[in-house]
């Protein structure tokens, strides 16, 4: 037993829940893949890179803790925003895959303290548990206390980045880059969406185990009768509630054609409510407040009508800001 307990390498995993998060919107909803991470997946990943980089058979390469960490609205906010639901169905993944949750509570300024609260634990677990191998799942560069901690420990450290560009829901270009500080200091540094898009690993059944299985989603739009296209201006006045047919889906964004006529309404897949992006339908009706970004007048708070309510009246509401993005 104690040669074995010897050639066992333990690895703690630690997720910024956050950054997490935006990466698995970004595969779900402007990557080709169009689907989520898989935590199971992803942890069958580590071991098998970990043993990889340590040399070693991946029988002996274990994770022995896993840990996310991520801000989280009140149960009453949650609900007004529809995602209590989608919270837990998250929660049952990580309680299935072993995974141990902190949060904290979310703040009109964003998330606080909780990038502290990950390091405090993977340095205290790390010291206590013996870990080998720390995995992090992060990409902020205030993460580079903790890792030359773990260094002075003689923790060696992988870090799974990433780099991608996408279009937020302002219809602008953003980027997201891991901070190079932590490629330059961690043992084990791998660019995840370098080896996703690698042309020769599509068939890899690793890296497709990164992602949930789901089925086709078509983004071609078709013929609908009486659509109008896209010419003039958008018309309305922010608040106002309209109907419109869903003309266009593409990654991650869509347009909506009016039923009184302008321009068509953009709208990004964080501003629809009752469904997940992915489950509109080109060609059906849908209820919308009208709102506004940095380019005009835009699409918020999009509903189909098989969930605002089969008659095809709109409902007055008020307008509010769009949802945060659903759980992976």
């Amino acid at each position: 037993m104690a040669e074995i307990d010897n050639k066992l390498t333990r690895i703690g995993v630690f997720y910024d829940g956050n950054f997490f998060f935006h990466v698995s919107n970004y595969y779900h909803y402007n990557h080709e893949r169009r689907a989520r991470i898989s935590i199971g997946g992803l942890h069958s990943f580590v071991r098998q890179k970990v043993a990889e980089c340590e040399n070693t058979d991946s029988r002996y390469c274990q994770i022995v803790d896993a840990h996310y960490f991520r801000g989280r609205l009140r149960a009453a906010d949650a609900d007004d925003r529809d995602l209590l639901f989608r919270e837990r169905v998250f929660d049952d993944v990580l309680v299935r895959e072993g995974v141990t949750t902190h949060y904290l509570p979310l703040t009109r300024e964003g998330e606080k303290g909780i990038d502290v609260w990950l390091a405090l634990e993977a340095y205290e677990l790390a010291i206590y548990k013996r870990f080998n191998v720390v995995v992090l799942v992060v990409s902020d560069g205030d993460f580079l206390p903790l890792v030359r901690k773990l260094n002075t420990i003689g923790t060696r450290v992988m870090m799974l980045g990433w780099d991608f560009k996408y279009v937020d829901q302002n219809g602008n270009d953003r980027e997201t880059r891991t901070a190079q500080v932590l490629l330059d200091e961690v043992t084990y540094s791998i660019m995840m969406n370098t080896l996703i898009d690698d042309r020769s690993s599509q068939r890899d059944p690793l890296i497709n185990g990164l992602f949930v299985p789901r089925k086709e989603f078509s983004f071609s739009s078709p013929a609908i009768p009486g659509a109008p296209g896209a010419a003039g201006q958008p018309l309305g006045t922010p608040g106002e509630v309209s109907i419109g047919t869903l003309w266009t889906l593409k990654n991650g964004y869509g347009f909506i054609a009016p039923d009184k006529g302008g321009a068509n309404m953009f709208f990004f897949h964080g501003d629809v409510v009752d469904v997940d992006f992915l489950d509109l339908r080109l060609g059906e009706k849908v209820q919308f407040v009208i709102g506004q970004n940095d380019r005009g007048l835009c699409a918020k708070e999009v509903r189909p009508l098989r969930v605002a309510g089969s008659n095809g009246d709109a409902k007055t509401t008020s307008a509010v800001p769009a949802n945060p993005p659903a759980n992976p």
